[in-house]
């Protein structure tokens, strides 16, 4: 044996009697020490690895349920381009405006003996409403007369002595002055016969005047003076008001901006139809034409004031009623039409998802021009019998794959309608 090579005896606290208490040699504890260091580093990189596979590879199934309904073929619901006519309407708000509104007032001082209408009555113009007491009116007419005769008895004799006074003159039995004065009195008495005429007539008329009628045709309001009264022409309240109604008109007001299509239209002599709905803009309540406009914008508004005419002879329209009106501008004939749902507007500007023949969707920039109800007209981007999405656009992209609920069956129930058609023309 080597000298130094160590034994067990020669090394104290080592019992010699236990072999595992033997310390290896010195030259094997680096190459354990190595393959230990190894074998973990190895296992740390598959630990690694799989932990990369899970997140990288392999999505989780909430994920991989995503990404494939999110390949998955959208259920949507399609609607085919058309064509249709176009109506340009104006909404406004108006309100209900009598044609005339006349206050009856007494044009004469007396007692009011009678009333003759009643309230709410439909009446004509020159209908008997009022009688105010008369006697002192005709009192006053026999005065007048009375006064004319005497008059007329003062003018003939001036007349009379006038001839005469021309005959003296030519002998010149009387001087030129004479002859002058009386040309001139018989002239004194002609004016005073035109003023007893005068006033012969103003009775007459407040005679008229006591016999009160309706000015127009309208509807009689609540009575506003009861019989027994003295009335004068000072009085404001008057014994009654009478509404035209038939024919009755609206005026409604409308932006400034709509006001160039509505003069163009009228200067080009169209007559623009006016359609009168309930407070709910729900019943309809009169059909009527635009009558005039304004001539100024009022300017604290920004809109101008619009006159409707309306026949109203079932009296659906009542004085001060609010009502909605939809004013008919023009009517674009032929127009290509969709309905309103199926327009978006994002990043490309007002855009449809356009149904392709091998079911997706495509992007389709589209024009619009005015709308009606649920159908808006397209100026540009789309041809009538292309199919457009409606419903579940939302969901959609570009190039999209999507399915039409019940469209196959509705073409199997088309071609089982066919069928005996064409079982019958056989």
């Amino acid at each position: 044996m080597d000298e130094r090579t160590p034994t067990a005896e020669s090394q104290p606290g080592i019992d010699p009697s236990r072999s595992d208490t033997i310390p290896p040699p010195q030259g094997e504890r680096p190459i354990r020490r190595s393959r230990l260091g190894w074998v973990g580093a190895l296992l740390v990189a598959i630990v690694l690895a799989f932990v990369a596979y899970r997140v990288f590879v392999v999505p989780a199934p909430q994920e991989r349920a995503g990404r494939s309904a999110a390949n998955a073929a959208q259920p949507i619901g399609a609607a085919t381009v058309g064509t249709g006519n176009i109506r340009i309407v104006v909404n406004a708000l108006g309100t209900v405006t009598p044609l005339a509104t006349v206050t009856v007032r007494t044009q004469i001082n007396g007692q009011l003996t009678e009333v003759a209408f009643k309230e709410g009555q439909i009446v004509k113009k020159g209908d008997f409403l009022a009688q105010i007491d008369p006697r002192p009116y005709q009192v006053a007419l026999q005065q007048a007369q009375g006064q004319l005769v005497h008059d007329q008895a003062l003018l003939d004799m001036a007349k009379t002595d006038l001839a005469r006074f021309q005959n003296l003159i030519k002998t010149n039995a009387i001087p030129r002055q004479q002859l002058d004065s009386q040309v001139f009195l018989v002239k004194q008495y002609e004016g005073q016969i035109q003023i007893d005429q005068a006033q012969i007539d103003t009775q007459k008329l407040n005679l008229t005047y006591c016999h009160i009628v309706s000015p127009v045709d309208g509807r009689v309001g609540l009575r506003l003076v009861d019989p027994g009264n003295y009335v004068q022409t000072t009085d404001t309240t008057g014994l009654a008001v009478v509404t035209k109604l038939e024919p009755i008109s609206v005026i409604f007001s409308v932006p400034e901006d709509d006001l160039n299509q509505i003069r163009a239209q009228l200067r080009a002599g169209a007559t623009l139809e006016a359609t009168a709905y309930d407070r709910a803009n729900v019943n309809q309540l009169a059909v009527g034409t635009l009558a005039t406009l304004d001539n100024q914008i009022d300017t604290t508004t920004g809109t101008v004031r619009l006159r409707a005419d309306f026949e109203n002879h079932d009296t659906k329209l009542f004085p001060n009623q609010f009502v909605n009106v939809r004013l008919l501008v023009r009517t674009l004939d032929n127009a290509v039409t969709i309905p309103t749902a199926a327009v978006q507007r994002g990043a490309p500007g007002t855009y449809v998802y356009v149904v392709n023949a091998n079911d997706t969707v495509s992007v389709r920039p589209v024009k619009l021009g005015p709308n009606e109800d649920d159908r808006t007209a397209v100026e540009s981007g789309l041809s009538p019998g292309e199919r457009v999405a409606v419903d579940g656009v939302d969901r959609l992209r570009d190039g999209a794959h999507v399915t039409i609920p019940g469209s196959q069956e509705r073409g199997a129930q088309a071609e089982q309608t066919a069928a005996p058609e064409k079982q019958s023309g056989r």
